[in-house]
């Protein structure tokens, strides 16, 4: 007798044709992605940075779950956190660690632009910007622990 294979409770969810929705479930998505990368960064950080991460991985876990709210209630589809990610670049020393907070942080910023010009309704296109502003000043915390020059950018999600 063998035993019963659990069925998944939800399966895959199909990103949102409209516009806007599809750009909020994006974003969703990379926040997704931006939590389980911080794990790699807490692995791989120094002592000191501890606090930056922990405020970072916050930060992102509560944007996330905001916008699943909002995700739900416009009726569209909220992606799945994938098993696992791959990584756009090698961490195993704290300056890849860091490095990789400011892609992802930079990453999150053009998710949430992308969110900003897309969006039908003011209290998600406000949502979009302030998490915009969120990712800014995070990424430029992150980039004085890189050493990275310019720290801050002109605007956040662009290469303007």
């Amino acid at each position: 007798m063998t035993s019963p294979t659990p069925e998944p409770t939800q399966g895959p969810a199909t990103r949102p044709t409209d516009a806007a929705l599809g750009a909020l479930f994006d974003a969703v998505a990379v926040e997704h992605a931006t939590i389980y990368g911080y794990g790699l960064v807490s692995a791989h950080s120094t002592p000191d940075d501890n606090s930056l991460v922990a405020d970072a991985m916050a930060e992102h876990r509560a944007r996330r779950e905001a916008a699943i709210v909002m995700l739900e209630d416009a009726g569209g589809a909220v992606p799945l956190p994938a098993v696992g990610y791959s990584m756009p670049s090698e961490v195993d020393t704290p300056a890849q660690a860091a490095k990789l907070a400011v892609r992802m942080e930079e990453d999150s910023a053009t998710a949430w632009r992308a969110v900003v010009e897309q969006a039908t309704d003011e209290k998600v296109r406000a949502f979009g910007v302030a998490a915009m502003l969120e990712t800014a000043v995070t990424a430029a915390r992150w980039r004085v622990v890189v050493g990275a020059t310019p720290v801050a950018v002109p605007f956040p999600g662009g290469k303007e």
